[in-house]
């Protein structure tokens, strides 16, 4: 299978630094319906059979218009939703709690799973309900599947799953909105990154967490 991992377009929390995981979350700014319009170009290459978004409002705005454009009915999944902050639900993420919440994520991918986020999810968990939506798209026979989802989730599921990629590289590359990570595998033999947001994959050898864009 081909998985399409894409974080939604921005919104108006992105704008603000607000850590937004909660159903169903800001909408986009007029830069995210932009960003979302021109998916359908950005993914003409790709012959998408199935299409997935999260449960919050973000993510299915940002998969329309490329349902629109291939005909595709929008799967909405609870599963690919974002880590829940907990009790940094919409902090700004330049008070600490954005660090907080990354690094969080980041001992998830560095194997501490059991790591709980303070009044939130533990890694344990999420994988599992992320891994469960994977599955049901691979179950389908579909041949590329693409998942509209959120920025820290799309980071630790592929740093974890996906053999060539390790906790540093996901730590030292933001997803940007509508960046796109492309992999190849199945739940049981494993998968392969082809791509993240255009670079070319693998361990980076760097180490500690970076960045503050989350959701």
């Amino acid at each position: 299978m081909r998985l399409i991992l894409i974080r939604h377009g921005q919104t108006t929390a992105n704008v603000g630094l607000l850590l937004d995981t909660a159903v169903p979350g800001a909408g986009l700014t007029d830069l995210g319906r932009r960003q979302a319009a021109a998916l359908p170009g950005a993914l003409a290459g790709e012959h998408i059979d199935a299409l997935y978004a999260s449960t919050l409002t973000r993510t299915q705005h940002t998969a329309a218009p490329l349902a629109a454009a291939r005909g595709l009915d929008v799967l909405v999944r609870d599963g690919l939703r974002e880590v829940t902050a907990g009790d940094l639900e919409m902090l700004p993420g330049e008070s600490g709690a954005g660090e907080r919440y990354m690094r969080t994520v980041f001992a998830w991918m560095n194997g501490d799973t059991g790591v709980r986020m303070p009044g939130g999810e533990s890694g344990d968990e999420v994988l599992a309900r992320y891994d469960a939506v994977v599955a049901e798209a691979a179950a389908s026979g579909a041949g590329t599947v693409a998942m509209v989802s959120h920025g820290a989730v799309i980071r630790f599921w592929s740093a974890v799953r996906a053999a060539n990629l390790d906790a540093a590289f996901a730590a030292a590359h933001r997803l940007e909105n509508t960046g796109t990570v492309l992999l190849e595998g199945g739940p049981g033999d494993g998968f392969k990154a082809l791509s993240w947001a255009g670079t070319a994959p693998g361990p980076s050898g760097e180490s500690g967490p970076t960045g503050h864009s989350v959701g």
